[in-house]
């Protein structure tokens, strides 16, 4: 009898919801587009300054010396001006410590301060007469170029065009004010028109960028959930951090989208999108606490299967011997136990999970609890049974699934009754490489790895370690690595039920495991803290999350 639990579909973001939303406000662009316009403003800042400087040199310096011609030290006073505010800028965005929404902010008051060093220059210094009229203002160019380099919203950017593009109108009124010769009203208006005209169109990047952001935001919502933080990427699929927008609270949700694994037909995203729905499905009808906790799965509009589950804190057990060397014989055992449960609840309902491996085997910490195990990733769970003829493995261009490391013999042969022993087979490679720190073959290519599995002899791990291991550990791996499946253990209950405890090796117990998280992953051993109990509150989250 197949015991399932019940599939709860996406749900779109309901008014409350919204409020309690932790993406940006609507006006706001992401984080992630901000510090990009932090880069443009800064290089933008550098290249004003630059041309400056270079328009400075020419009227100080070549001018004067080359054609003899002396220019008005207003235009100098005017150009040093804008070339001091330009590497102040500069130096600000480079090295100040705020925001990046203050630092953007301050796009739009840089290019109101190249306006109206424009302005002074046009009208004021030189006012304009009627030779002029055929030529457009320098204003049209600075709120062009600035609209496409910095963006903003599209309401700050009109307000700051507008009024960049009225500063050669009020120059020309200033200029008036002074008794000047000046165009007339109706002349003003005709030459400063492109003005106002740019000044409209600089709306139209920050429109579509504001329209990017919210397909971006929308594209990033599944159901209740936003995608936070992309935590890894595999050959199933991608890994992210989500938030629950109502509980306040983070979950880790694997997806896939085809074009990211480089499916080459329609036909092929299908069988992966089968494939995905039935790890989540599999998964879900698992009940032991060593198996990862399934909340919620589903599929988007543009074919992205999902599933939500809890988000572990700790380390996969590759990793763990990778960074900290083997494990003793005593924690081994700790850690397989643990294993076992989760496979054993797998085979009493007909499941075999077919890619056991020390990646896909988690040691957390859950609540006061250490060395907590947790078995991830059943996405080549094959279903045994007379009842589920036709549901074996879905494979593609019927290659055998799995890691070569850690494949039993009859897989790699291609036997049509593979069953739960080949976890068992799998379960002995994880022991041997938590023992040892090494594979129990090793070989040049996957084929030749392949080859020992099927052939060679394993050398007892025993022999390959210079930590201790009790002989009676030594011949339990043995076992489960027999080339024969009737030679095994039968499957992961029959384990659990054998004598696992070592006469010779102290007993791994939540103290010994508090004391080495402790001194070995400190990040991952301070106070609990509760996310969310306030409206809109934050808390600190120590976490790493499973790959």
């Amino acid at each position: 009898m197949t015991h399932e639990r019940k599939r709860i579909a996406p749900r779109p973001p309901t008014p409350s919801t919204r409020a309690r939303d932790t993406g940006p406000p609507t006006g706001r662009l992401p984080d992630d587009l901000l510090a990009e316009q932090v880069r443009r403003f800064e290089l933008f800042t550098g290249v004003g300054a630059g041309l400056w400087t270079l328009g400075l040199a020419m009227d100080g310096l070549i001018l004067p010396a080359v054609a003899g011609r002396i220019v008005s030290g207003s235009v100098i006073a005017v150009e040093a001006g804008v070339v001091l505010i330009s590497f102040g800028l500069f130096l600000y965005v480079r090295y100040a410590g705020g925001t990046p929404q203050s630092k953007t902010d301050f796009s739009l008051w840089y290019m109101l301060a190249n306006a109206a060093a424009v302005a002074l220059l046009n009208t004021v210094i030189r006012v304009p007469t009627t030779e002029h009229m055929g030529h457009l203002s320098w204003i049209t160019i600075v709120i062009l170029v600035s609209s496409m380099i910095m963006p903003s919203t599209p309401r700050k950017t009109l307000v700051a065009s507008l009024a960049a593009a009225s500063l050669d109108p009020l120059g020309i009124w200033i200029a008036d004010l002074r008794g000047l010769p000046v165009p007339s009203v109706a002349g003003t208006l005709a030459f400063y028109m492109p003005n106002y005209a740019c000044a409209i169109v600089a709306t139209l990047p920050p429109l579509y960028l504001q329209r990017l952001t919210r397909r971006l935001r929308e594209a990033e919502d599944l159901g209740s959930y936003r995608l936070m933080e992309r935590l890894g990427q595999g050959g199933m699929g991608e890994v992210w951090r989500a938030h629950h927008r109502l509980l306040a609270s983070d979950a880790a949700i694997k997806l896939v989208r085809p074009e990211v694994l480089g499916v080459g037909d329609s036909d092929d995203a299908k069988l992966l999108l089968r494939r995905f729905e039935r790890e989540a499905r599999a998964t879900a009808a698992l009940s032991s606490p060593h198996t990862i906790q399934i909340f919620d799965f589903g599929a988007t509009d543009d074919g992205t299967f999902y599933y939500v589950m809890e988000l572990l804190t700790g380390r996969d057990l590759e990793s763990l011997v990778r960074d900290f060397g083997p494990l003793p014989a005593n924690r081994v055992l700790y850690l397989l136990r643990q294993a076992c449960h989760s496979l054993a609840d797998a085979h009493a309902r007909g499941l075999v999970h077919r890619d056991i491996k020390p990646a896909n085997v988690y040691v957390c910490r859950m609540g006061l609890d250490y060395d907590f195990v947790k078995v991830l990733d059943f996405g080549l769970v094959k279903l045994q049974g007379p009842q589920t003829a036709g549901q074996s493995l879905l494979t593609m261009d019927h290659r055998a699934s799995g890691t070569p490391a850690y494949m039993a013999p009859e897989i790699i042969l291609g036997e049509a009754d593979v069953d739960r022993r080949a976890d068992v087979y799998a379960l002995g490679c994880v022991a041997y490489y938590l023992l040892t720190g090494q594979l129990v073959f090793e070989a040049e290519t996957p084929m030749k790895m392949l080859l020992q599995h099927v052939q060679a002899r394993p050398v007892p791990p025993s022999q390959r370690t210079e930590l201790p291991i009790p002989p009676e550990l030594d011949d339990l791996v043995l076992s489960c690595l027999e080339k024969d499946p009737n030679k095994r253990p039968q499957n992961a209950e029959e384990l659990l039920r054998f004598r696992w405890d070592c006469r010779t090796c102290e007993r791994w117990t939540n103290e010994l495991a508090s004391a080495w998280w402790q001194a070995h992953m400190p990040d991952l051993t301070g106070p609990l803290t509760v996310a969310g109990v306030e409206e809109g509150g934050d808390a600190d989250r120590r976490v790493v999350a499973f790959r």
